[in-house]
């Protein structure tokens, strides 16, 4: 089959590839149809992410059809089209239990992609698959599923719970990419009095007053000037932070109230200043995670009921083939304009596993 394949920083190559088979009993094997590009694949590339060895396939986001299962798996069987999650879970140690699948300890949590092969592929051997894929209703386009594969559940778990985004609040993103747009979409649905979206790109900003933002800012034109202007100089009550460079969470902790919360979504790869000097007395709550996907099922129940946006997100298409020319639209998205690429690649007639 044909991947993308990261090669060490800065380089990665659509090259062939063995298919995938199973190794283990709980295991899938899922032909991909769509898939999407992440921020995070962009920070793997740069480097940020030691730990993916050069010769990993990239990619945590999928939709596909299962062509094959492992003797264990009692949820999907050959020929269900499936959401692939970009967390996988064991179901089995104490992390799972708690729902916490993100921190699985048995194998599971962002390996796709990350510690073994992921989705920009033809082919994805997806493990853990009962908790690990989800069926999909036929209601549910693949353009608008592949979006509950990680932007919509990390939007909703670590913006909008871990922020505790209340009826009322003013709330604060900064950053409207494709994750900032789902959190400020997904804060909407616990009607905050005012959402407040801040990036550089007016592309973006018009992307968030399209999804419910009530108020945008340039992260160039004294954003907390404007939110110190529209909460009587208190600050928010929930500032997001969905960048991931260090400029942004510390223009967030400036932007919290006394006693608010700063939810910190972006992958960082360089340290970021904590003014504790400042905060220390505000009775500030800061809190950082990595996506469980525990809300998948009910993400995708109201996806399938039209309470989630999905075509304000997805603005380029391409086919599989085309992953490096997606690549390049998607990490040039202040001159392209880019949100989240979707590729679908060519399907196989024939799959040939290996024994």
């Amino acid at each position: 089959m044909k991947a993308l394949v990261f090669q060490g920083p800065g380089k990665t190559s659509w090259q062939e590839v063995p298919d995938p088979g199973i190794k283990d009993a709980s295991d899938a094997v899922v032909r991909v149809d769509s898939v999407t590009i992440c921020g995070t694949d962009l920070h793997i590339i740069k480097g940020d992410v030691p730990e993916v060895a050069p010769g990993t396939v990239l990619g945590h986001e999928a939709v596909g059809e299962v062509v094959e299962v492992g003797s264990e798996v009692r949820t999907v069987r050959p020929g269900d089209r499936v959401l692939v999650s970009c967390i996988s879970a064991c179901g089995r140690c104490r992390f799972c239990r708690e729902n916490h699948y993100g921190q699985c300890r048995e194998g599971g949590g962002w390996v796709l992609g990350h510690l073994i092969d992921g989705t920009q592929a033809e082919f994805v051997r997806v493990p853990f698959a009962d908790l690990s894929v989800h069926p999909l209703p036929g209601s549910v386009e693949s353009d608008d599923a592949v979006l509950l594969a990680d932007i919509f559940p990390t939007a909703y778990e670590v913006g909008v719970l871990n922020g505790r985004v209340s009826p009322g609040d003013t709330v604060v993103v900064v950053g409207a990419g494709p994750i900032g747009l789902a959190t400020v979409a997904a804060a909407r649905l616990y009607t905050p009095g005012k959402i407040i979206a801040v990036d550089l790109a007016e592309s973006r900003l018009a992307a968030a007053r399209s999804v419910g933002a009530d108020a945008t800012v340039g992260a160039g034109e004294e954003p907390e000037e404007l939110v110190s202007d529209l909460t009587d100089g208190l600050g928010a009550d929930v500032v997001i932070e969905a960048v991931g460079v260090p400029e942004a969470f510390e223009t967030c902790t400036r932007m919290v109230r006394p006693g608010g919360r700063v939810a910190n979504v972006g992958v960082h790869g360089k340290p970021a200043s904590l003014h504790l000097e400042d905060l220390w007395i505000k009775d500030v709550t800061i809190t950082t995670g990595l996506v469980d996907t525990y809300s998948t099922p009910l993400l995708l129940r109201m996806m399938a009921a039209g309470r989630l946006p999905s075509a304000e997100l997805v603005t380029h298409h391409f086919e599989l083939e085309q992953m490096e020319e997606a690549y390049d639209v998607f990490s040039r998205a202040a001159d392209t304009g880019a949100l989240k690429v979707v590729l679908g690649g060519p399907r196989h007639d024939v799959v040939t596993l290996p024994a």
